[in-house]
């Protein structure tokens, strides 16, 4: 019997093409679009006073997904008005019965998941496999965990009682439009406030589409209002005399002036802003785990993260190792259609927004860095852009400076951990951090020397409802999720 014969890999790649390349899956879900969206105002969908919409197009291939209302500030103030007058009897509801209306709006998200997240998917184009594994279900854990402190309001500071505030204006930024949502909500309505909430203007699809879920729970009308429009509207939102706090996610740029706005008004404000985390690596770290853990810093959600690890430090004996296997690596994530099962990056949120990160990528080139980047073809329709990483890259750089806001990597060295922590805090943010070493008293001492309100050891981008998230410097202050989201939702007696 002749012996069998051995196709080398390379001979196998000639006969039958690229071993790693997958037909398409398409995720085939509905998403139960409308062609039209109102305003969500004391429980019902009305049209805005401005008889003007704007359309909401799809990065993934530039069609329109819906026309949505745009929000005037006559429009703002019927919601301010409808959340005031919902505020006196929702927060003298017993958080038992509170905690029963965030209970359902929980499940109904649950209920409604797939639907949630091909919504999410079309509207903000980040891949399927992340609206589905992530954003949904992590919207609907944080309404379940609030809705488990709205009866325990007493416990979470012994000996002083939990009062709200009274009604709160929430502007909540594209990156993740539906998880934003629900961490801007979720301990609001658990503390006994009410809403006005304004979603951006690329995403305010599922936000219109959550309004449904609130009335198939129930909510009392006004309890939460939902206004869409650009920066005229969100200006409004900030603005009204009737809010008693803001919570803004979004740019810092637009949170300094926010703070500009509300000094001396009196009213409680809570900014969530951008950030330029650093991502250190030393040379005892477990490297392929590390190599993970960068790959998902920095291209999840396209790098639309405020907390993205965008800049890599990597201890200089091994750097070239580290390089080398990122590369490797680069050539394995699949860019494009976001509904496709099989995508790693999917598409820019936005044209502006493509544009942006195109010119910082060239500016790296123009400075001398080195750039490196997958060769992946791109779809012909929608905004795309390849995975790219930068080597060589001083501290000067505008990309090692500047928040690019996308799936770009700046990989700079270190020395000592005294080197790696004066380059992480050599930026003007303070939002994350990562520290990738087998030492857990490296770990601790890194911990509390970096700037930054997050430290995650050995990991990156881990988030739960029970821990707080937030930020130092120009990332912001006040935080969400945990018993301190609460408090800041609330006054202490």
């Amino acid at each position: 019997m002749p012996a069998k014969k051995i196709i080398r890999p390379a001979a196998r790649e000639l006969l039958f093409g690229n071993l790693w390349e997958y037909d398409p899956a398409p995720e085939s879900a509905p998403a139960f679009i409308e062609p039209r969206y109102g305003l969500f105002i004391n429980g019902k969908f009305v049209p805005p006073k401005t008889k003007k919409t704007f359309d909401s197009i799809s990065p993934r291939d530039e069609a329109k997904l819906s026309e949505i209302a745009l929000a005037g500030p006559a429009d703002v103030d019927a919601a301010y008005q409808a959340a005031a007058a919902a505020f006196p009897a929702w927060s003298k509801l017993p958080g038992t019965e509170r905690a029963k209306y965030l209970f359902r709006i929980a499940r109904l998200l649950q209920d409604r998941a797939r639907e949630f997240a091909v919504a999410e998917t079309l509207d903000g184009g980040k891949p399927i496999k992340e609206s589905r594994d992530f954003d949904v279900p992590m919207a609907a854990a944080h309404f379940f965990y609030h809705a488990g402190w709205a009866d325990k309001l007493g416990y979470v500071t012994p000996g002083r009682t939990l009062e709200p505030l009274g009604v709160i204006g929430q502007v909540i930024p594209w990156n993740f439009p539906l998880l934003m949502l629900a961490w801007k909500i979720a301990p609001a309505l658990a503390t006994g406030n009410t809403v006005v909430i304004k979603p951006a203007e690329t995403t305010s699809i599922t936000a219109l589409k959550f309004a449904s879920i609130l009335q198939d729970a129930g909510l009392p009308p006004g309890v939460v209002n939902i206004v869409t429009g650009a920066g005229e509207t969100g200006a409004a939102v900030v603005n009204h005399p009737l809010a008693a706090k803001i919570a803004f996610t979004g740019s810092t740029q637009v949170g300094k002036a926010i703070q500009r706005a509300l000094a001396g008004t009196g009213k409680r404000l809570a900014l969530e802003l951008g950030g330029k985390a650093a991502n250190i690596v030393f040379e005892d770290a477990p490297l392929d785990q590390a190599v993970e853990g960068i790959i998902n810093g920095i291209f999840f959600n396209q790098g639309h993260v405020c907390c993205a690890g965008s800049r890599l430090l990597v201890q200089e004996s091994i750097a070239e190792k580290i390089l080398t296997k990122l590369k490797t690596r680069l050539k394995s994530l699949r860019t494009g259609d976001p509904l496709d099962k099989n995508t790693d990056v999917g598409a820019i949120n936005s044209k502006a927004q493509l544009a942006r990160i195109t010119e910082l990528v060239e500016s790296g080139v123009a400075e001398g860095a080195e750039i490196h980047q997958s060769s992946c073809p791109l779809p012909e329709k929608g905004f795309y852009f390849p995975p790219t990483l930068f080597s060589n890259v001083s501290q000067s750089h505008r990309i090692a400076r500047e928040e690019i806001f996308g799936p770009v990597l700046s990989i700079l060295t270190f020395r000592t951990p005294e080197e790696a922590v004066e380059k992480a805090n050599n930026t003007h943010y303070g939002l994350s951090a990562g520290v990738w070493t087998d030492k857990g008293s490296r770990i601790l001492k890194m911990s509390a020397e970096l700037k930054a309100g997050v430290v995650w050891a050995n990991s990156f981008n881990k988030f739960d409802p029970t821990s707080p998230f937030g930020g130092f410097k120009e990332s912001g202050f006040g935080r969400e999720g945990g018993k301190q989201g609460l408090l800041d939702y609330a006054r202490l007696e």
